[in-house]
């Protein structure tokens, strides 16, 4: 009764603050983009809420749990590198362009309502498939803590979220995320430390995993790579996986709609680099306690269902009072991405699929019908698909990593792409794709976990960029408009830059703190306990190296960071010296 009571108080809770955030909503930048005007914290809170959903909660904490909680360490230390590389190069060009979506950014960048449209389409698409498991994961959690259907919870998850979201738009939508993600990041860490200490802390973790047979090798570096329910084969397919999905989603998480989209509310572009670096750090400590508490919960029970893993913790190990809040943050998770995407796939279709609004009244009011409509689809679909949360989401994901991901990054670095080039990119990157997966999903082709389908459906989205591109000429439009993107800044900032470059340092010191945590916790500990359990010394180095890979990117992170904020202020003072 206490968990019904917490989660029903959660949904009226944000429902309240989503509404009330409806108030400042007075024209269409306020709805689509918060007004340009939300500082470093919201924007933080709302990238990280959109990027941990219920498949970090259930699903990527249920394959730490089936095995692989260090490779899960492999992909992160790659994958929230996106973060930065985000922000520096693409987020704060998106920033400058002042558009109200992202795919609007593209019709601007390429002179193109047609590739304004592409991007739409695909945005609505994918945004909806990923919208489709997040909702799902939702569903799973009111149903485990309530006991009511699994329906019941999907009705009143997708009234809440799409009431305030239809009244406060992207206003509702940072505030929310931004109180979720306290709610949830609370939880991960408190959850994480109750289970860590009452199994012996990190040392008693990894001597109770090294002991225990049912899942062999869950302790090292490459996990579980023998036996049935294996999902490699060996240490290296495990470590290609890692590095390649890595890849993968450092460029979702550079270019995709729903965290790229993000970056259009912030206060300035100062507030991008700062909430990148800081996302960056609160995505390594969240990834580095979380794989290591899904691992840990096989020594009270290694048969579950992993993506029900972390509910049953809440639920059998940890006190109540903890238990409310970790399985409310996770509620929360799930709550936060699900505003999120609505938001998006409603912004999308009224401003950049359908035929576009005389007035800013009638704008507005588009934006909520589609907002309502992409709602409505999400549900039917979620009530009658079978729930499969980390698969959907990942599959949803890699979409835009071959589609978007060398658009994206073109758009502002090349000078020959053109509009027909993007066009293309973008169709064929997302086509592919998705044909390839759903080849694979129906065993009808088998490939090697080194030809990713993301991989090749990137590979054949670059070769269509470079010949249409080829094939037509830059526009005199689309040459001035990258020419506007790359223009020095000249607005003062220099009470900005300072605390920028400290939110740079914070974020190094962050990076030697948490490889040096590892190193001591992780890896010492499987050195010490290596003799009495065989473990090989090769396994051994890779625990050392794997500790020092993720200290390494957030320092790399934070220097890169730096650097920028150092090059961008001394542009700035030679654009004043140019103008006097």
């Amino acid at each position: 009764m206490v968990y019904t009571t917490a989660i029903v108080l959660s949904l009226i809770g944000y429902f309240i603050i989503g509404n009330l955030a409806g108030r400042r909503v007075k024209d269409l930048d306020d709805y689509l983009v918060a007004g340009r005007n939300a500082p470093t914290l919201m924007i933080l809170g709302t990238l990280v809420a959109s990027y941990l959903s219920t498949s970090a909660f259930l699903g990527e904490t249920g394959f730490a749990y089936d095995g692989y909680p260090f490779v899960m360490l492999i992909f992160a230390a790659i994958s929230t590198s996106g973060c930065l590389l985000g922000a520096l190069v693409f987020g704060r060009y998106l920033r400058r362009s002042e558009a109200l979506t992202v795919p609007e950014f593209f019709g601007k960048r390429f002179a193109s309502k047609r590739v304004q449209m592409i991007a739409g389409l695909t945005t609505v698409f994918g945004l909806g498939a990923y919208l489709l498991g997040v909702m799902q994961g939702a569903g799973i959690m009111f149903e485990e803590l309530t006991g009511l259907p699994y329906w019941a919870g999907l009705v009143l998850v997708w009234l809440t979220y799409t009431g305030f979201i239809l009244y406060s738009g992207s206003q509702g939508v940072v505030l929310t995320d931004t109180v979720m993600f306290v709610i949830f990041s609370i939880a991960a860490v408190g959850g994480s430390l109750y289970i860590i200490n009452d199994l012996g802390g990190w040392s008693g973790v990894i001597e109770g995993l090294l002991a225990q047979s049912d899942k062999p090798g869950i302790a090292l570096w490459h996990g579980v790579i023998e036996g049935k329910g294996a999902t490699f084969s060996s240490p290296g397919e495990a470590l290609i996986w890692g590095l390649t999905l890595g890849l993968v989603w450092a460029t979702v998480l550079a270019a995709s709609p729903w965290q790229a989209s993000r970056y259009l509310m912030a206060r300035n572009e100062h507030v991008v680099m700062r909430s990148a670096m800081l996302t960056a750090v609160v995505l390594a400590i969240f990834y580095a306690l979380m794989m290591m508490t899904g691992a840990a919960i096989n020594l009270y029970d290694p048969t579950l269902d992993g993506e029900r893993a972390m509910v049953w913790a809440a639920l059998n190990v940890l006190p109540s009072w903890l238990g409310v809040i970790i399985l409310t943050g996770v509620f929360a998770a799930g709550l936060s991405s699900c505003s999120t995407f609505l938001s998006i796939i409603g912004f999308s279709l009224a401003h950049d699929i359908l035929p576009s609004s005389r007035s800013e009244r009638s704008a507005m009011r588009a934006s909520r019908i589609g907002v309502l409509a992409a709602g409505l689809v999400a549900l039917l679909l979620a009530l009658f698909q079978p729930p499969a949360v980390m698969a959907v989401v990942w599959f949803a994901a890699t979409l835009f990593a071959s589609s978007w991901g060398p658009v994206a990054l073109m758009s502002i670095w090349s000078r020959r792409i053109t509009a027909a080039g993007a066009g293309w990119g973008l169709g064929v990157g997302f086509v592919g794709n998705l044909i390839l997966s759903l080849m694979k999903q129906a065993e009808w082709v088998s490939l090697p976990v080194y030809l990713h389908p993301v991989i090749l459906s990137t590979l054949v989205a670059l070769a269509a960029i470079v010949i249409a591109s080829k094939l037509t000429r830059v526009s005199q439009a689309e040459s001035e408009y990258r020419a506007f993107l790359h223009r020095s800044p000249v607005e003062n900032e220099r009470s900005w830059a300072a605390v920028s470059r400290r939110v740079a340092v914070a974020t190094m010191l962050t990076g030697v703190a948490v490889g040096a945590f590892l190193w001591w916790q992780y890896a010492s500990s499987l050195a010490t306990l290596a003799g009495r359990f065989g473990v090989a010394d090769s396994a051994v180095t890779g625990a050392y190296l794997l500790a020092a890979g993720c200290g390494v990117m957030l320092v790399i992170a934070g220097a890169v960071g730096f650097w920028l904020v150092r090059a961008r202020s001394a542009d700035v003072g030679s654009a004043r010296m140019a103008k006097s």
